[in-house]
């Protein structure tokens, strides 16, 4: 007997990370057999409806929907589950005598000698508190996505006015003075300054360059849109500035997203007018991707370039000629990347071939939900979808490392995996590894485990798309192990 308790809870607003995990810790029950808690979103609508439950159409996204399936016919006790869970994630109480928190940013700011505000609200909500920081002399990271385009336009020439800079919208990724902020890999310090619009860019090149030996002295992210023409790279002009002023910088990176072009002319031009040189790293045609930008990074440091570590998993790697590749993403350049690889190799027209690559970091993944380098469920459903799916012939996945990410993605990921190639012997998955040895991950153990479920793993993004485009000619690259 199987009993679906579904219940909407109005205006009970949890963020999406705690739902997550209190999603997972029902999962875990032994007498559950599956369960969502999440935000009435029409995107958590359609997962709700993707694992067979069914949702009262009422149910908005300011809404909590609970969704169990007891594998008993009683939910009883899940319920009950539920609540302390709930309960467990609420803020405690102040202890008797203890200060009132601050009620606002400006305040919070007033109690510490700090000098960058993170902010990570509903987007369209982060506005207000990101004035309130400049207000009070504060550099301001966004991480919040989602903030309508004229808010980030007004708090960056705001900036501006005030010698601050701002870090975002949906800045995923900052080093600033050896601290890491959100999804930040655990690098060594160094010469290297990165200018970064985008978040996973920045991490590969980070990592790549830790792999050499080599640190960084400043990532500075400034936005997916920051490269936009109606941003114009005002936050990028700023970051370059700074960089170009820090002593400890000897040679500054721009990672970005695929620009516009009048705007990158802009940043090349600034570029050279600076004393630090600027190399670049934009996925488009003709540019160098991030491994040949970091290569390009270590000469001109005069340090030896590295043979890239690669854990090759399919000893045998199978026959998948003419098949169709599928690039499941958590870092959107990362799958900018690896489809303008994919390009320069197949041609422009990849859809009629039926290749596609998928960013699930992407905006409309995200409304209401947990980035997937925090919530993987999305991807995984997604990887069971399309090796069930015989066109395809190679899945090409990236995991992302580092603090604030997922602390154990291969736990999910490997499974998955292992399933995949054991019911499809024609199917091959290779994985882009980004991270460090340092990460509380363990970028060596990750890819221990993804390897003995049979995916070919590789630290470079470029190296991984290059050998997955290999296997679909069936002329697989050699890769070592380590």
């Amino acid at each position: 007997m199987r009993d679906d308790w579904v219940e909407v809870r109005r205006g009970s607003y949890h963020d999406s990370v705690t739902l997550m995990r209190v999603s997972r810790a029902l999962s875990e029950r032994p007498d559950v057999a599956a369960a969502m808690v999440a935000m009435g979103t029409g995107l958590n609508r359609e997962m709700f409806g993707r694992m067979g439950f069914d949702v009262p159409e009422e149910a908005g996204p300011d809404d909590l929907v609970v969704a169990v399936r007891a594998k008993d016919g009683d939910a009883a006790e899940a319920r009950e589950a539920l609540d302390g869970l709930l309960r467990a994630t609420s803020a405690a109480p102040a202890a008797p005598g203890a200060a009132a928190p601050p009620r606002t940013t400006g305040s919070a700011a007033a109690r510490a000698d700090a000098t960058v505000a993170l902010l990570s609200v509903p987007g369209p909500h982060v506005f207000p508190e990101a004035m309130d920081a400049l207000d009070a002399g504060l550099n301001v990271m966004i991480f919040s996505d989602n903030v309508p385009l004229a808010q980030e336009i007004a708090l960056k020439e705001a900036a501006a006015r005030r010698g601050l800079i701002v870090m975002g919208p949906d800045c995923g990724t900052a080093v600033v003075g050896g601290a890491g902020l959100g999804f930040a890999n655990a690098v060594r310090p160094g010469p290297v300054g990165v200018v970064a619009a985008s978040g996973t860019g920045a991490q590969q090149l980070m990592c790549l360059l830790d792999a050499a030996g080599v640190g960084v002295s400043h990532v500075l992210g400034v936005g997916g849109r920051d490269l936009s023409p109606e941003v114009s790279g005002r936050s990028a002009l700023a970051a370059l500035a700074a960089l170009d002023a820090d002593p400890g910088t000897e040679l500054i990176v721009l990672v970005s997203k695929p620009p516009a072009p009048q705007v990158a002319d802009l940043i090349r031009e600034a570029a050279r007018r600076l004393d630090t040189p600027v190399s670049f790293a934009l996925p488009v045609p003709g540019e160098d991707d991030l491994t040949r930008t970091a290569e390009k990074v270590l000469k001109a440091l005069g340090r030896k370039v590295p043979e890239w570590p690669s854990w090759l998993g399919s000893r045998h790697p199978k026959p998948v000629r003419g098949r169709a590749l599928r690039g499941l993403f958590a870092g959107g350049t990362l799958r900018d990347e690896a489809e303008a690889i994919a390009r320069d190799a197949l041609g422009w027209d990849l859809a009629s071939r039926g290749h596609r690559f998928t960013d699930f970091g992407d905006d409309a993944f995200t409304r209401g939900r947990a980035h997937p380098m925090i919530d993987p469920s999305l991807r995984l459903a997604a990887v069971r979808e399309e090796a069930a799916d015989a066109e395809v012939g190679v899945l090409l996945l990236d995991v992302v490392l580092g603090h604030g990410a997922e602390p154990d993605p291969a736990a999910a990921l490997a499974p998955a995996v292992a399933a995949a190639v054991a019911d499809r012997r024609d199917l091959a998955v290779v994985v882009s590894l980004c991270g460090t040895p340092a990460d509380p991950q363990g970028r060596d153990r990750q890819a221990a485990a993804l390897c003995e479920a049979g995916a070919d793993v590789f630290a470079s993004n470029a190296r991984a798309t290059r050998h997955a485009l290999a296997l679909l000619d069936g002329a697989p690259v050699e890769g070592r192990a380590g």
